[in-house]
C-alpha cells in the first residue's frame, strides 16, 4: 500500500508541476503580446501637445531650454500610436533621435522613411517635414534644435491621413 501512495503522490507533484509551467509559460507569452507595443519611458511623458500642431496623441517634456549660452533646445516627444506633427521647419534644423519604437518621417517630397530605436535623422535648416509613431506602435524621440537664436519652429498645416498613410 505504501508504494501506491508514493505512486499517486510523485503522480500528483508532477501533474501540479507541469500545470504551473503550462500556466506560466502562457501568461509570459500573454504579457510578450502585450508588452510588444509598450515603450520603455526614459523621461516623463510631459506635457500633451496642442491639437494646433499634433494629430492624435503627443506629449513634450523639455529637456534644456534655449538660452545665450547653449543656444540649443533638447526635449523629448512621445507619440502615442498614429500621432503625428504637422508638418513644419526649424530655421537651424533638426536633429531627433529615435529613443525607442516605430515611427515614419518625411522631408517634404521625398518618400516617408520608417523610423526606429536607435535611428538618428537629420531635418536640414528650413526644409518642411513631420514626425510621429506608426499606426500600431508609439515612438519616443528626443529633439535637439540647434541655434535657438535664428528661431525654434515654424509650425504648418496638419498632415492628412492621406499623406500618413502613403508608407
Amino acid at each position: 500500500m505504501n508504494k501506491y501512495i508514493k505512486t499517486i503522490a510523485i503522480l500528483t507533484g508532477s501533474l501540479f508541476l507541469i500545470t504551473a509551467c503550462n500556466s506560466n509559460t502562457e501568461k509570459n507569452q500573454e504579457n510578450m503580446k502585450t508588452d510588444k507595443n509598450q515603450l520603455d519611458v526614459i523621461f516623463p511623458k510631459g506635457e500633451k501637445g496642442s491639437a494646433d500642431f499634433f494629430t492624435g496623441n503627443a506629449y513634450n517634456i523639455g529637456l534644456v531650454a534655449p538660452d545665450t549660452t547653449f543656444t540649443t533646445a533638447v526635449g523629448n516627444v512621445y507619440f502615442e500610436p498614429g500621432a503625428r506633427s504637422n508638418w513644419h521647419s526649424h530655421p537651424a534644423g533638426q536633429i531627433l533621435i529615435i529613443t525607442d519604437g516605430v515611427g515614419y518621417h518625411q522631408i517634404e517630397g521625398q518618400p516617408i522613411e520608417v523610423i526606429k530605436k536607435g535611428d538618428v535623422v537629420k531635418c536640414p535648416p528650413n526644409v518642411r517635414h513631420w514626425h510621429g509613431a506608426s499606426p500600431d506602435v508609439g515612438l519616443q524621440q528626443l529633439y535637439i534644435v540647434p541655434n535657438t537664436e535664428k528661431g525654434i519652429v515654424d509650425w504648418q498645416e496638419a498632415v492628412t491621413d492621406e499623406q500618413y498613410k502613403k508608407e
